[in-house]
């Protein structure tokens, strides 16, 4: 009877295992360098292999595998995979774990595939999937996408419960050891469903070497070999955000990794960055490999269902974001750069700002702050937008609605312009800046052109005593004969009152400059607005609105372009103002004003 068939039937298998452990743990086998690959077809039940992985640090080594046998198109139509029992006491006690997808399998001596899939979860013995190296290095060949900065949309989860153990596939791959750093726990925490929804397996348990704070960077290899350890960035500096895995094939400046899809992105443009372990924390459920992200070192450019594919020393375009205090001098302000991808570059340009206000001992903006975007996008001038929290927890409770917001200024449907740079400013409020109407009166329900109107409105502020201000309105002739409404709200009430939703109509708009125009005029999401309107039936036309227009020639637009030409019952503002800047209110009122000829 052969060891390994000893090993896998005595009753004595654990001592065995241990005994095999020892003798693998004394001097280390050489790993090969530029090994031949073994056809598919070589593999037999039975042969011994060795898995090149790192378990901590930088430098791989090897833990045994044996394979049990070929699954046939069991990844699709001619996409096999091969099963092997991990022989290794070490890997025996924790399964493949996730950060190992993509660690080559040499069987004598030969490149023949690279671990890439978690068989079970609970099983008595490990067992785990390789793609076989003949499918990873189809990768290499295929082109690249024709706008390689365009990658495909994250698959977004359906908001359901993730499945039990029990229900799960028999097989899946390996998670890439996802790791934000630079980030508080607390912050993490908040940040988790934001990352869920975009089906992103993130944990706040990592590192970032490369954010240049108190210690130095570890310096980048100038080469990468089999089973080292390697990671795709979606942001990096001082926040950071990378997902671990391992190096399989290289062939000069071309690197394969992982084994299977990262993201399932295709064709794309995503940084690779180094990385070393700290450790394995084993896990009956999913093992894991902590980690340091460093540098980057090169580009991934391709993500596709055996793997990923990149090139060393191509450095690819990325969106650096900033987060600046600009009345506290001793803050040290954040930079960053993120992947130029719709979903990611909003969420992660997010929590660098969320870390600025929830994860630092200078926080300290309980009081309330405010926060200023601005984008820069190439040939346009910056665009902005200023919004005020009343302070972290309320910023926290509307982050998801900030990330939303964020997602409508960077990205259009109308052209792939990326901006050039975001930045955050945040000032402390001098005060809480919450208030809440007490009341409004108007000086009369009716007046003549030429008159005069008198609107009163009391206020409070937190923890101080009520205030008025007074603002009069002049009738003009055209009001004659006007039901109107004086109307006291916020501004973005207001906006959607008056048919200016925050939710752009792709059908009304034709290019990039007419979306950014409309960006621009949203109304203040501060303060109040007072303002005298009346009720409207409006035809737009892209950004124009027509005001009751005969229904002959309404009837001839929509029947041209229906969507194009939208109808709809809203106010129109014939007068109004913007009161106490500064301040947030949650308020709508309306007083009757009739005009009389």
């Amino acid at each position: 009877m052969t060891l390994p068939e000893l090993v896998r039937r005595s009753f004595l298998r654990p001592l065995l295992l241990l005994l095999l452990g020892l003798r693998l743990a004394g001097p280390a086998a050489a790993q090969p360098v530029d090994a031949p690959t073994v056809p598919l077809a070589e593999l037999q039940p039975g042969m011994p292999g060795e898995v090149w992985t790192v378990f901590k640090g930088r430098e791989p080594e090897p833990f045994s595998v044996q394979v049990t046998g070929i699954l046939r198109n069991a990844l699709g139509p001619g996409k096999n995979m091969i099963l092997c029992e991990l022989t290794d006491p070490r890997v025996q006690a924790m399964g493949a774990v996730a950060g190992m997808s993509g660690s080559p399998l040499y069987v004598g001596g030969r490149l023949a595939g690279v671990l890439a899939y978690q068989i079970q979860r609970f099983e008595t013995v490990r067992y785990a999937g390789f793609t076989p190296i003949g499918d990873m290095l189809e990768i290499s060949s295929l082109p690249p996408g024709r706008d390689s900065f365009a990658p495909s949309p994250l698959p977004v989860r359906d908001g359901r419960e993730p499945r039990s153990a029990a229900a799960a596939p028999a097989f899946s791959p390996i998670s890439p050891a996802f790791a934000l750093g630079g980030l508080a726990p607390a912050v993490a925490g908040v940040l988790q469903p934001q990352f869920s929804a975009l089906g992103l397996d993130v944990t706040a348990l990592g590192g970032n070497d490369a954010a240049g704070a108190e210690s130095p960077a570890a310096p980048e290899p100038a080469t990468l070999r089999p089973g080292q350890v390697v990671a795709v960035a979606l942001a990096v500096g001082d926040i950071s955000l990378a997902g671990t895995g391992t190096v399989s094939h290289v062939d000069g400046r071309r690197i394969l990794a992982f084994g299977h899809p990262m993201l399932s992105l295709g064709a794309t443009e995503l940084p690779m960055a180094s990385a070393e372990v700290v450790t394995i924390l084993p896990s009956q459920y999913n093992s894991i490999k902590v980690s340091n992200a460093g540098g980057i070192i090169g580009t991934f450019s391709q993500d596709r269902l055996s793997g990923i594919y990149g090139e060393l020393g191509r450095k690819p375009a990325m969106v650096p974001v900033e987060v600046n205090f600009p009345g506290r001098l001793s803050r040290k302000s954040l930079h960053f750069d993120v992947v130029r991808h719709e979903q990611v570059l909003p969420l992660v340009a997010a929590t660098g700002l969320a870390q600025a206000v929830m994860g630092s001992n200078e926080s300290g903006f309980a009081r309330g702050f405010r926060v200023t975007t601005t984008v820069e996008f190439p040939g346009s001038a910056p665009v902005g937008v200023s919004q005020i929290y009343p302070g972290p927890q309320g910023f926290s409770q509307g982050l998801g609605d900030f990330v939303k917001n964020l997602s409508l200024w960077l990205f259009n449907p109308y052209a792939r312009v990326f901006p050039e740079r975001i930045r955050f400013d945040l000032e402390d409020m001098p005060e809480t800046p919450q208030g809440v109407v007490e009341l409004m009166q108007v000086s009369r329900a009716s007046a003549a052109p030429g008159e005069r109107v008198d609107v009163t409105v009391g206020w409070r502020g937190f923890q101080r005593e009520s205030e008025t201000e007074t603002r009069t309105v002049a009738i003009p002739a055209e009001w004659a004969g006007r039901e109107l409404e004086v109307l006291l709200t916020t501004g973005p009430e207001l906006d959607e009152l008056t048919g200016r939703s925050r939710t752009v109509q792709v059908a009304q708009l034709r290019s990039f400059e007419e979306y950014i125009s409309v960006l621009r005029e949203f109304r203040r999401s501060d303060g109040l607005y007072l303002a005298v309107v009346e009720k409207a039936r409006l035809l737009t036309d892209q950004r124009a609105t027509t005001q009751d227009m005969p229904g002959s020639l309404e009837r001839i637009a929509r029947s041209a372009d229906e969507m194009r030409f939208q109808r709809r019952d809203a106010i129109k503002p014939l007068w109004e103002q913007h009161l106490l800047p500064g301040r947030l209110f949650n308020v709508v009122v309306r007083k009757p004003l009739a005009v009389s000829d």
